[in-house]
């Protein structure tokens, strides 16, 4: 079943999960309207949802909704919930095209699950030396983020 957004758009659906602590890192040089941009290449966005631990700054949060994120603060282990989310989301809502925005090989399964279930995947990596080589052969294409 294809969701009503992709339907009316002609777009492909797409779910976009950013796991945070990995991306959003001063050495990259990265930001969300970057992500998001990455996100919208790809499609008509029917999730964007961006994972911070207890650590995150309320200056992030807001800037996050202010870029139309869902933010999701774990008070656990972020990859964990975003691995658990970003499956579910996937498996469940007749999705086009799955991007997870990180450089954590954790992903993997994720990626490869989605894959066997007809979804097309993405990962997106921040900056050409946060990428991981793993998590972008597990997916469909690769992206980089290059400022």
């Amino acid at each position: 079943m294809k969701p009503l957004r992709s339907f009316l758009s002609g777009e492909p659906s797409v779910a976009l999960f950013v796991d945070g602590p990995n991306v959003l890192r001063e050495e990259f040089d990265v930001d969300l309207e970057d992500v998001r941009a990455a996100g919208e290449e790809l499609g008509q966005l029917a999730v964007t949802r961006l994972y911070v631990d207890e650590h995150a700054t309320p200056g992030l949060i807001q800037a996050a909704e202010a870029h139309g994120f869902e933010v999701t603060v774990t008070s656990g282990d972020v990859d964990v919930k975003l691995a658990v989310d970003a499956t579910e989301f996937a498996l469940a809502n007749g999705l086009d095209v799955l991007a997870i925005a990180s450089r954590d090989t954790d992903f993997k399964p994720v990626l490869e699950k989605a894959a066997r279930n007809g979804i097309r995947t993405v990962a997106i990596a921040p900056g050409e030396y946060g990428r991981s080589d793993a998590l972008q052969k597990a997916a469909h294409e690769a992206y980089t983020i290059e400022k």
